[in-house]
């Protein structure tokens, strides 16, 4: 008898389902595991036996006498598992492990998780999508991740076993109870989806089940409340309903659960729940499928099952129709005695039983269910709440996406040079991440509203925004549920159409898209399925063009909405938002940048500071630190910095470049080729790509404003303190300089010596050189030209010349210098650099401002060979010659700076980066750097020269490489 048991567990070994296999049979495991299912078993009296067949509903939030109660099932009917339901994390772990010490055997914990812990914690735990989002996901192996992910946070909290996935074919939109819980209606999406997300739970040490047997998605009915009815012949069950169950039971699937259905053509007995018919579960599942995992009764507390089945008796016909596990029963006790009357009757045999024991006890040996359960609080929010799975979870959402339509050619947006957008958002009284969003990318008026509007205020709205170029609605917040149009007003409804008819609408659904029947002629969609903060985040950047867009609608909803509709949509190279962790660095590396912040400003390096970081064209770093000047107003992410020398390749070099593109420049040629009057002078023969690389011996600089002084005062003849004829050139607040001191500055530029050696030399004379021949060329000034050229068509709101002249307010510029040499003033949205202010804030050498954004735009159209936004800049080829080093320098490109290849040099960036790295530092504190082999924009943006320029702490501690550094050493797969 013995050996019998022996083969015959062998065989279901070998037999059984994938999770429980092996890449091959370990026989001296397979005995060990035998050996203790077989002893377990018959150290059991029959009541713990039949206790191994009952998992139990448990809260975390319960009381005392809860708690008590599920204490007295585990000591008095040694139940086998418990399932969780709400509560908090750490009170679940402390509750696991005070349970699973009374348990004699180690308990199966269970949870109801299709969305993760978030769906039982909702504001503890991540929730990841809804599987009707995901059904619009068309790579699964992002799923296939989420898997991994939910498997790993459960296995934190000591669970074992997911009720997930729900394979359900959701092809009836009235569905009260599966609805967003299923993948969709195309039965071989919703069984790829389902295999990757069990395939990725299993392949992480977490059972999967499969529900809700033999299907729930065509209902009206709840089966919380009542007995739902599916009244199809068995060949259209066979084709549809059935279809992923027996996929997924030939593929590995861990457990599935038997639904509350009435289901005539598989049992015709009237008002006979499937979860208790054996037609259904032992004819069907278990012998015709050939399923051999375990079988778990939906809850059989539910009342498709009470209202027309005793308590005890149900349990008992649950086990004789083939179930293995009985989920939820209301009295174990009742239950038990029912089946062993049922075994009296001979209408269960003992091994029926025994068998599904065996296989219970077989589960709990291969989830490590043989030693004491070890699992803690400690640490416990920072493991299920981590970077790692909100990036996983904010991918799933940008994969989603879906362009349902887009027949007037809306998406990407990206001319937004002096465009006016709206936004509307329905649902949300204030205002939304998604509108937040949006406002990075373009000049929007907001307006939100809830879904009761009255004509007056629709009528308010239209005349608001029916004038705008582009119009984008969202809706928030709407029922899932499709009567009374989803909750949605009709004057909502007929304001959107309204507004289409007037205007440009892009209509953008953060709600079921079944919704979508009510806007049939909106000839613009997109379908962001969920309103969470992630999906908001990512619709907006999808809307610029910052992702591709490649999602499918997963259900039919309307003529013009069919099963699969979805417009493809590439990324235009838009700088666009994420976790550290999607393009793989790690947060809390990252995070040292604060401390390093932190640090700089309490020695007094920089009174405070903005850090950007970026990797494949994603910000995923952008923090502002401190104050404006160590006492006063915080730095935002929007106040803008004097970039000093920055300027240099922000503004200076890019139009050389585009000259060059334009083939109007040569840069091979003398200078005096382009500026004829130095024809005469020792600059006349300067090669313009030496000038750019600092290799045309230029001296450094020349202090230009000593010349004006009188003492330590401006001298009169030179200033005034308001403009008026001869004297427009604004200096600094209440100084004007005579306009032509521009000619004097020209002249003794022109009369400088020449070093005697063509080595580096960093001069900032060569480029006042420059900056007139940008503008002799084009025939405008150097800031009219990158205005028109780059920064409008790039839709920088912050970088340029003169912000107080752009009408950026003063308390968004840090100040650079309180000035006891030149100005005598406190220098505050006027150039800090003397020889840029003396030409009234318009320099090829210095002059720009900007905030670490824009800044970042400039560097990643660099990064991406010269385009941005769908729009080209630059030619790559153009790009490649200025960021290679001059032929005389190991480090100067032509125009921009690059590493330092030479150690016994001073190091200009941190060690990590490539040697093919470009950027530029500036002197009051600023660096920015592009590495092209790690594709990666770093941007660090200080005000070091308040109150004193000479103050070098910010050099002296080398700030600037070390944070540049953390983003090196946060590269996860270095």
């Amino acid at each position: 008898m013995r050996l019998m048991r022996y083969l015959w567990l062998a065989a279901f070994v070998i037999l059984g389902p994938a999770f429980f296999e092996s890449a091959g049979p370990d026989f001296t495991e397979l005995k060990r595991e035998i050996d203790w299912v077989e002893s377990t078993y018959e150290n059991m009296t029959m009541d713990e036996q039949l206790g191994q067949l009952f998992m139990i509903r448990a809260f975390s939030k319960g009381d005392a006498e809860h708690e008590r109660r599920i204490e007295a099932l585990i000591r008095e009917e040694a139940i086998g598992g418990l399932c969780f339901f709400q509560g908090s994390p750490e009170k679940q772990v402390e509750l696991t492990r005070r349970y699973q010490r009374l348990s004699r055997t180690p308990l199966m914990i269970s949870m109801d998780a299709e969305w993760g812990l978030g769906m039982r914690f909702k504001d503890k735990a991540i929730s990841f999508p809804r599987q009707l989002t995901l059904g619009a996901i068309r790579d699964n192996r992002e799923i296939y991740r989420m898997g991994q992910e939910v498997a790993r946070q459960l296995k934190r909290m000591g669970v074992h076993l997911n009720f997930a996935p729900v394979v359900d074919i959701n092809n009836n939109p009235e569905n009260p109870v599966i609805n967003n819980r299923s993948f969709g209606e195309d039965r071989r999406r919703v069984t790829a989806k389902a295999f990757a997300y069990m395939k990725g739970m299993q392949d992480a040490g977490v059972l999967a089940c499969a529900k809700h047997f033999p299907g729930h998605g065509d209902t009206d009915v709840d089966s919380h409340l009542d007995l739902p009815t599916i009244s199809k012949p068995r060949s259209e069950l066979d084709s549809l309903e059935l279809f992923p169950f027996k996929i997924l039971a030939q593929n590995g699937i861990a457990s599935v659960m038997i639904a509350h259905l009435s289901v005539p053509a598989l049992d015709d007995r009237k008002e006979v729940p499937s979860s208790i018919s054996k037609p259904i579960i032992t004819d069907l599942l278990k012998e015709e499928i050939g399923f051999n995992g375990l079988v778990i009764s939906d809850a059989l507390d539910m009342k498709g099952m009470t209202k027309y089945n005793e308590p005890g008796v149900l349990e008992a016909q649950a086990l004789e129709a083939g179930n293995d596990i009985l989920l939820l029963s209301e009295n174990v006790k009742l239950a038990k005695n029912y089946i062993r009357s049922f075994v009296d009757q001979g209408r269960i045999s003992m091994a029926e039983i025994e068998h599904s024991v065996k296989k219970i006890l077989q589960a709990k040996y291969r989830l490590g269910l043989i030693q004491p359960v070890q699992i803690s609080t400690e640490g416990l929010y920072d493991d299920i709440i981590s970077a790692k799975a909100m990036a996983i979870k904010g991918k799933l959402y940008e994969m989603a996406m879906t362009l349902v339509r887009d027949n007037q050619k809306t998406v990407p947006v990206e001319n937004v040079i002096r465009k006016e957008y709206g936004s509307l958002a329905i649902g949300a009284t204030s205002r939304t991440v998604f509108q937040e969003r949006l406002d990075a990318y373009g000049s929007f008026t907001h307006f939100n509203s809830g879904y009761k509007i009255s004509h007056l205020r629709s009528k308010g709205l239209l005349r608001s925004l029916e004038n705008k170029d582009l119009v984008i609605v969202s809706l928030h917040d709407y029922s899932k549920y499709p009567r009374n149009k989803h909750g949605i007003g009709s004057r909502a409804v007929e304001l959107i159409h309204e507004l289409s008819a007037s205007t440009k609408v892009l209509l953008v659904l953060f709600g079921s898209p079944y919704a979508l029947r009510h806007f049939e002629n909106i000839p613009n969609v997109l379908v962001a399925y969920e309103t969470d903060e992630l999906a908001e985040d990512f619709a907006a950047q999808a809307i610029f063009g910052v992702t591709d867009i490649n999602g499918r609608l997963p259900v039919r909803a309307g003529q013009n909405s069919p099963l699969g509709a979805g417009v493809n949509r590439s990324s235009n190279g838009r700088l666009g938002y994420v976790l550290p962790e999607v393009v793989g660095l790690d947060s809390d590396t990252l995070s040292k940048m604060d401390s390093l912040a932190r640090d700089l400003i309490e020695k007094n390096a920089a009174p405070g500071c903005q850090v950007l970081v970026a990797k494949q064209g994603r910000v995923v770093f952008h923090k502002a630190y401190g104050t404006h000047d160590y006492r006063g107003q915080p730095v935002h992410l929007n106040d803008v910095y004097d970039l000093a020398s920055i300027t240099k390749i922000a503004a200076t070099t890019i139009a050389v470049m585009k000259l060059v593109d334009e083939k109007k420049l040569d840069i091979s040629q003398p200078i005096k080729t382009y500026l004829p009057e130095l024809d005469t002078s020792n600059k006349g023969g300067l090669i313009i790509a030496d000038i750019l690389a600092h290799h045309a011996q230029l001296i450094g600089w020349i202090p230009f404003y000593e010349s004006t002084l009188a003492g330590n005062n401006l001298d009169d003849q030179f200033y005034r303190v308001s403009p008026e004829d001869g004297y427009t050139l604004q200096v600094c607040e209440r100084i004007y300089l005579r306009d032509d001191y521009l000619d004097t500055i020209y002249t003794k530029i022109i009369c400088s010596e020449l070093l005697d050696s063509h080595e580096y030399k960093y001069s900032d004379l060569g480029f006042y050189l420059l900056e007139r021949l940008v503008e002799r060329i084009s025939g405008k000034r150097l800031d009219k030209y990158c205005r028109k050229h780059f920064y409008e068509p790039l839709g920088l709101k912050y970088l340029g010349f003169n912000p107080r002249l752009r009408n950026i307010p003063k308390n968004m510029i840090p100040p650079t210098e309180q000035d006891g040499y030149y100005r005598q003033q406190k220098v505050q949205g006027f150039v800090h650099d003397m020889g840029a202010a003396m030409q009234s804030g318009v320099a090829g050498h210095a002059g720009l401002f900007s905030n670490a954004h824009d800044l970042a735009i400039i560097m990643q159209m660099l990064l991406n060979g010269g385009q941005y936004a769908g729009k080209r800049y630059l030619q790559e080829s153009t790009i490649n010659k200025f960021t290679k080093r001059h032929p005389l320098s190991t480090r100067r490109g032509l125009g921009f700076d690059m590493k330092e290849l030479d150690e016994d040099r001073t190091a200009n960036m941190c060690k990590e980066a490539s040697s093919r790295t470009f950027g530029h530092l500036g002197f009051t504190g600023t660096a920015t750097w592009a590495d092209p082999e790690n594709d990666v924009v770093f941007v660090f943006l200080s005000n070091r020269t308040y109150p004193r320029m000479n103050n070098n702490t910010l050099h002296k501690e080398n700030y600037r490489p070390k944070l540049q550094s953390l983003v090196y050493r946060a590269m996860i797969d270095q």
